[in-house]
């Protein structure tokens, strides 16, 4: 807090100078105050970004790091490859918030949810506004380090970022909104490596759109009676009985789209068999989840960081070895 103290406040000096013109005096007191008062907000800022659960970062990040090896064919240039890093975790922390602030009236009333920092009251809507915007406008000054096709993705990405809370009160597709979201990290890649965003972009794309509506509707299975009480729309609702059938199909869709992409780029031997361990993950998976046991729900769910970093794995060893 900043205090004016004008020259009745002043005594013991003389000149007209000296007299008239007011000077500024910080009020440490207050200072101390507004510190102490962020540093107790912090573990709430941390939960609202999920910076604490970082799984979110993992599945963005995984098809993020397939695009920028297949742009590349092989190791990226590092200054791309740090503003994706830096950028995943960013706009990824920037999705949790707005998602939070949508959801600030029905979290309470979900199990899994009702500790969130809006639901309890521990931060306000406009904090988690400002925490948007801040970790947004970051975002994108790292992204003007790039190129102007990268620039112009960005903004649409970003829409897409802050459609997707809002967009399970209007069709039970959100899972596709948050695929659309979590995979235009893709064509961005491929705009910052190469310049130019060819078609094995957009099927890469397709393939991280279809494994997010997998994944997320093994995530929403986790709130389905919660969320048909309060009316929130899913596929995990929209799926039914089938949602485990078609799961899995949407699985075995993305590992096909995947092999054909390697086919097309000249893969080797590490890429396909990190493709058939994938399958592992995948029966696993659908082991935990065939009672729909909410928790279970949720493990397979995190198993799916799995999954994406063995395909990483095999295809960065693949041009590793097989440029």
């Amino acid at each position: 807090m900043i205090a004016f103290i004008g020259p009745e406040r002043e005594s013991g000096h003389t000149g007209c100078n000296q007299a008239t013109i007011p000077r500024l005096k910080l009020d440490r007191s207050c200072v101390a105050v507004n510190i102490t008062e962020v540093g107790q907000k912090l573990p709430h800022f941390v939960a609202l970004t999920r910076l604490n659960r970082p799984i979110g970062i993992y599945l963005l990040m995984w098809p993020m790091l397939w695009a920028l090896w297949f742009a590349a064919k092989g190791v990226p240039r590092l200054d791309v490859l740090f503003i994706f890093i830096v950028g995943t975790v960013l706009t990824r922390s920037a999705g949790c918030a707005i998602n939070d602030y949508a959801d600030r009236d029905i979290d309470g009333h979900v199990a899994r949810t009702h500790q969130r920092p809006l639901a309890t009251g521990a931060l306000t809507a406009k904090e988690a506004l400002l925490a948007t915007g801040v970790l947004l406008l970051t975002a994108f000054i790292l992204v003007l380090f790039t190129n102007a096709l990268t620039i112009k993705l960005s903004l649409i990405a970003a829409a897409l970022a802050i459609a997707y809370p809002f967009a399970k009160r209007h069709t039970h597709w959100p899972q596709v909104v948050l695929g659309a979201a979590f995979g235009f990290a893709i064509p961005m890649a491929y705009a910052a490596q190469t310049n130019q965003v060819p078609p094995q972009a957009w099927w890469l794309f397709i393939s991280a759109v279809l494994w997010a509506v997998a994944y997320d509707t093994l995530y929403a299975m986790a709130d389905r009676e919660d969320d048909l009480k309060i009316g929130v729309k899913s596929t995990a609702i929209l799926f039914g009985r089938f949602d485990l059938i078609i799961v899995v199909a949407l699985q075995l869709i993305v590992l096909c789209i995947l092999a054909l992409i390697g086919l097309q780029a000249g893969r080797g031997m590490f890429y396909f068999i990190a493709l058939a361990l994938s399958c592992g993950f995948i029966v696993y998976q659908q082991s935990l989840v065939r009672e729909r046991d909410p928790a279970r729900c949720v493990q397979a769910f995190l198993n799916n960081n799995w999954l994406g970093m063995t395909v990483f794995i095999g295809l960065a060893l693949d041009y590793a070895l097989h440029p």
